[in-house]
């Protein structure tokens, strides 16, 4: 959630942020609001208490009478603090009611609009011409039946609609596509993690996904658990309510898991091959780190993903995400977008997204602060502070529909990319089968 300090000293920058967003200005009024009301009842309640506490001294000197009067006033008084505190109480609930819908502040210089209002910051390679090479190019699915490598129709009776069976050479290219992502990872110093595909409720809400009215999460009822879309989430909740030590830099976990989307508002999108699905792979990298660090580690992610890109050979540009597409928990969003020849434009293969402090003031994760000594030899206690969390794609199913079109051959077979030659056995090309 939003700092309510920060939003209460900064409530401009708070209004700028849900306007660029497209989203209600006027709740940062009603939170204001709901703060003042709040910290008013919560000096009323301590004024009370303190009225108490003197009560109690005068009570215990007295004698008689005068006692027995100023027991009556005790009791009384005693209603009027629990009345007091449960109001100051109920006010705290409405506030944080309030807080815990305001999406996260954006960062400077992020595009203001919605989904179609992006800024493309760069273009790297150049689309495959087919008409110079004198053929037309298949798409991924045309591929995948020729090289007997995708199922869907199988995919269909086994599990309905947008569920798919991987066969031989593609099924080991995605896995090799991923052992590829992996290394890279670990030759940048994260941990990789196998992660749970189900959740408690109050880490997927903690992440920033809105369990109570989101179509998009498989809920598992019976068991009160939800089906992750991204690693992202049982990542975040990996240190909550956990007191960090990023004196070494920050931690960085790279989770390979199942994800599991509903594409419930997809109305009909995608619905060919394997763009669009309900169940998929990926690595994912997630990241701790001190707020001022922030910013550099989202650059070094995003050029993470363009080092796996440019590995697999895939033509691509990078867009910077406008404030009404960046969803609940970003600050801000790079995407990486591979060109898919028989579509004629770039489709999204990786999102890079600094939350700054957003999912770790909601899931308590926090650093310690080292103490500061000035130079008048005054030492500052440094306590603990929330910390920035961050996460990128390093690969998905989804880029198979990219890699296969790209590197197709006239007879339908594909050419594999040089880099994940060593995870196929030194395989070169993918052989028609049909």
């Amino acid at each position: 959630m939003i700092d309510i300090n920060h939003l209460r000293e900064n409530p401009d920058v708070h209004r700028a942020s849900q306007r660029a967003r497209g989203a209600d200005v006027s709740l940062i009024d009603r939170i204001l609001e709901a703060d003042a009301e709040r910290r008013n009842l919560i000096t009323e309640y301590e004024s009370l208490r303190a009225e108490q506490n003197a009560f109690g001294k005068r009570v215990a000197r007295a004698q008689g009478e005068e006692k027995k009067a100023l027991l009556a006033e005790v009791k009384e008084l005693a209603v009027r603090v629990k009345e007091a505190q449960a109001a100051s109480e109920a006010a705290r609930a409405r506030q944080d009611e309030l807080v815990a819908v305001v999406d996260n502040l954006v960062l400077d210089g992020v595009p203001a609009g919605g989904e179609d209002d992006f800024v493309v910051l760069r273009t790297v390679g150049e689309p495959r011409d087919f008409a110079a090479e004198g053929f037309e190019p298949r798409d991924h699915l045309e591929i995948g039946e020729l090289v007997d490598g995708i199922d869907m129709e199988r995919g269909a009776k086994v599990s309905g609609a947008r569920f798919y069976f991987l066969k031989r050479d593609v099924a080991r290219l995605e896995t090799a596509l991923l052992l590829m992502g992996q290394d890279l990872a670990l030759d940048n110093g994260f941990v990789p993690m196998t992660t749970p595909n189900l959740v408690r409720p109050e880490v997927m809400s903690g992440t920033g996904f809105d369990v109570a009215h989101s179509d998009e999460i498989y809920h598992v009822g019976k068991d009160e658990l939800y089906l992750v879309g991204t690693s992202e989430v049982p990542l975040a909740g990996f240190h909550a309510d956990e007191i960090l030590d990023l004196s070494g830099g920050p931690l960085r976990y790279a989770g390979w898991s199942s994800c599991y989307r509903r594409e419930a508002g997809s109305g009909g999108k995608d619905t060919r091959g394997i763009i669009r699905v309900h169940q998929f792979n990926k690595l994912e990298m997630f990241v701790y780190c001190s707020v001022e660090d922030a910013e550099a580690e989202h650059a070094r992610m995003l050029a993470w993903e363009e080092e796996m890109l440019a590995r697999c050979g895939l033509a691509y540009r990078v867009i910077d995400i406008a404030a009404g597409d960046l969803g609940t928990s970003a600050a801000r969003k790079f995407d990486c977008e591979a060109w898919v020849p028989t579509q004629g434009r770039y489709r999204e293969l990786t999102s890079t997204s600094n939350c700054t402090t957003y999912q770790a003031r909601r899931l308590s994760i926090r650093e310690r602060v080292p103490d500061v000594t000035d130079e008048s030899g005054r030492t500052r206690k440094g306590g603990t502070r929330t910390v920035a969390t961050l996460n990128g794609t390093l690969a998905t199913t989804r880029w198979l529909v990219a890699i296969l079109e790209t590197h197709q051959q006239p007879d339908g077979s594909v050419r594999v990319p040089e880099a994940l030659r060593p995870y196929l056995r030194g395989k070169e090309v993918v052989p028609v089968l049909r």
